[in-house]
């Protein structure tokens, strides 16, 4: 029996954009065979997921987020489909207790019919891939979206964003990414100021990562109109302060909220509690907190037998062993991203011995450079910018 958040990959989208290292694919551009093809990757879906409910025991799930690719590609229908199937599927939560529900949405797809499908059947959180309102950017990474003919997608965000929040009352989340080509600080921090203005209870701010790969490290071209390593990182932190300025605390690497709304799912993501993936390329983890160790399930990058499935057969997938020095190590990656750091009562009960105790060496010398907060282990806000660092001495003390 387990508590275990679950993660559904959904890896259709319009078009690629080049920094994107995301697993998707494109629907037909027959409607008739792209509904099909939703269709049947829905019902996959819910027969591969009522087998892990079943296979892991799950008796509580406090968070689903639908990712993708983007979900919502998916359109009315097949959001209603899913999320029927998940209702049944899903155990449900004690009471007096909600489960945060996400669900991913790219504004030109974001229409109201989806939305209102969202919020009638079970959603209670958007997830709004905004990434800039300027134009300019958006073409140059290919993130330029479908709006309507005439209608640029500058114009179409706002309106999506007045319509999310007035669906879901506020309580959404928006991505930027600082890094852009053809963005210097004033236009990061108007796409801030316009953001804000439509009160998101949650920002991602994300720094633009060249990953091999995709067309944006592999095309030579683009490094003559991207900004250059220290520029990107002084327009983050630009954009960094303004979020902070305006109320949106940081409380992890990239992420900020209000008070009270930070998201759920992604604290158990960084605090390594039990989740499930379902889909093409989506990974699921399960920890066995008295040996210390855990099991990592990954699907492979390809519809292909989500498609194709037969009843009753099993979807491939690959396992991981993590033993306790791999799920040690992956506990500090994933803990100190987090303004809170690594949960000290779950660190020792996992490995026996007390965080402070586990990496003496690393936490004294970070400390030393008021890099650490003072009433917690975990990483000061400036200490957050060198993370890295601050792993290798960690890695090298404890292996």
């Amino acid at each position: 029996m387990s508590n275990c958040s679950l993660y559904i990959h959904i890896p259709f989208c319009a078009s690629f954009c080049d920094y994107c290292d995301f697993y998707s694919v494109r629907l037909p551009p027959d409607s008739k065979a792209a509904a099909r093809m939703i269709n049947t990757y829905i019902d996959t879906l819910l027969a591969e997921g009522e087998r892990l409910v079943r296979r892991f025991g799950v008796t509580s799930v406090p968070s689903v987020y639908i990712g993708g690719g983007t979900p919502s590609m998916l359109g009315a229908a097949g959001i209603i489909r899913l999320l029927r199937g998940l209702a049944v599927l899903l155990p449900p939560m004690p009471q007096q207790m909600s489960r945060e529900f996400t669900v991913e949405a790219n504004p030109e797809s974001a229409d109201e019919a989806f939305l209102a499908a969202c919020r009638d059947n079970g959603v209670n959180r958007i997830s709004l891939g905004v990434q800039s309102f300027c134009d300019a950017s958006r073409r140059l990474v290919h993130r330029a979206g479908d709006a309507a003919p005439g209608v640029s997608m500058a114009a179409l965000i706002p309106d999506r964003l007045k319509l999310v929040s007035e669906i879901f009352g506020g309580n959404f989340s928006a991505d930027l990414i600082a890094g852009l080509p053809a963005q210097d600080e004033t236009v990061l921090l108007r796409d801030i100021e316009t953001l804000l203005s439509y009160r998101p209870a949650h920002v991602s701010l994300y720094a633009l990562t060249v990953e091999e790969g995709t067309p944006l490290g592999d095309d030579p071209r683009f490094r003559q109109i991207l900004p250059g390593a220290d520029e990107a990182d002084r327009l983050w932190i630009a954009g960094r302060d303004a979020l902070e300025e305006a109320g949106y605390g940081q409380y992890e690497v990239s992420n900020f909220a209000l008070t009270g709304k930070r998201s759920i799912h992604n604290i158990r993501y960084w605090r390594m509690e039990n989740w499930l993936g379902l889909g093409a390329a989506a990974s699921g983890s399960i920890f066995d907190d008295d040996a210390g160790t855990g099991r990592r399930f990954t699907y492979p990058a390809d519809t292909g037998p989500w498609l194709d499935h037969k009843s009753g057969a099993l979807i491939p997938v690959e396992t991981e062993e993590l033993d306790r020095l791999t799920l040690m190590k992956e506990t500090f990656l994933m803990g100190f991203r987090s303004v809170e750091g690594p949960d000290p009562a779950l660190f020792e009960k996992r490995f026996g011995v007390a965080l402070e105790k586990a990496i003496p060496q690393a936490l004294t010398k970070w400390r030393r450079r008021g890099l650490l907060q003072a009433n917690k282990i975990a990483l000061t806000k400036e200490g957050l910018l060198m993370l890295d660092p601050f792993l290798i001495d960690v890695f090298e003390e404890i292996e």
